[in-house]
Parts: C-alpha cells; structure tokens; sequence
C-alpha cells in the first residue's frame, strides 16, 4: 500500500457508495456500490487497492461470493494473474457441488461450489463486497476448508460493525480486510 498511502483512498471510495433506505425491507440501509462500479477511475481505484495488498503474496486462487464478489474477485483474480472459483447461491452450478447452510436474518441460505474448485494446500483470498452478519463470508470460508484451502484473507469493500459479521469471522480466526465502514443502520 507504500504507493496509496498518501491517499485517504477509503473516503475517497466510501463517498461513491450510495445509501438506499428501506431496501430491500424496511428499516435496511442498503450500501449500493454500483455508482463505485460505474465510475472507470473509482474502479480502477478500488481493484488498485486489492491488487496492491495481495500482489506480493503467494496466492493461487481469488474466491468469490455471489453476486457481487464476482465482480471485485474476478477482476482481481485477472490483475493477480491467479484462478477465479465462484461461490454460488444453491441450484446455480451445473457440476458436482458442496454445500455450506448459513443463517439470514429472516431464514437460512446455502452456497455451493464446485468439488474440484480447489484442492489441499491452495492458498485463497475470499472476497465479498460487504460484511453485514458473517453468514455468506463465513459460509464461503467453511466450504473452502472442506475442500483443504487455506484461506489466507477475507476481504470486502464494507464492513457494517454493528451487525457483528466482521467480529464473527475474525473469532473464527479468519483474517479481514475492509476498506471502509458504515455505522447506523
């Protein structure tokens, strides 16, 4: 980060993110990081920050959790020059999958991923473009384990402390890495 750090890249990118109330429930503030997308040099400047922590690291797979981790993961994957595993919702991979249940705030999700998306030893950065509860980012983790990765990092764009899902996934004795967060909900 030597080259960033006479930038404040984490308020410069947190003003692209947009607040939308009451979505997709009522009493949700939702954090939309399209406008931070469609900007080419706020992009730019926001794969830059992931490519710069994880360059001089032995790394051979970026993970990404759908949606949105598809797009920073895939990105970052290419700029790595390392493989891409995505990490679906159930029902969306055509291959031969394991599956990890993880709690939501009003029921219980699954992901999925392929068997031979990774194998003992391979070392993977799991990326996400927010952390709220822990749920998606810890499920990821845990198929990821099964499978025999070491999962160096977990990384996302946003983390909103009060919903505990960083402090979940830090217990958990994963790394995390956020560029920004949002208080009140």
């Amino acid at each position: 980060m030597d080259n960033l750090s006479n930038i404040d890249y984490a308020s410069y990118l947190k003003g692209w993110i947009r607040a939308v109330p009451d979505w997709p429930h009522k009493g949700v503030m939702f954090r939309d990081i399209t406008p931070l997308l469609q900007n080419p040099k706020t992009f730019r400047m926001l794969i830059d920050v992931f490519v710069h922590r994880y360059m001089d690291q032995d790394i051979d797979l970026i993970a990404g959790l759908d949606a949105r981790g598809f797009i920073i993961g895939s990105v970052l994957a290419y700029e790595l020059n390392v493989g891409f595993v995505p990490i679906r919702k159930k029902g969306k991979l055509p291959y031969t999958t394991i599956a990890e249940e993880y709690e939501l705030e009003y029921g219980n999700a699954t992901v999925e991923m392929h068997t031979d998306a990774c194998k003992p030893g391979d070392r993977v950065i799991l990326v996400d473009d927010l952390v709220a509860t822990g749920g998606t980012m810890m499920a990821g983790y845990h198929l990821l384990q099964k499978l025999g990765a070491d999962v160096l990092e977990a990384a996302a764009i946003i983390e909103l402390p009060e919903l505990g899902g960083g402090k979940l996934v830090r217990e958990d004795g994963l790394q995390l890495f956020t560029i920004c967060s949002f208080s009140g909900l």
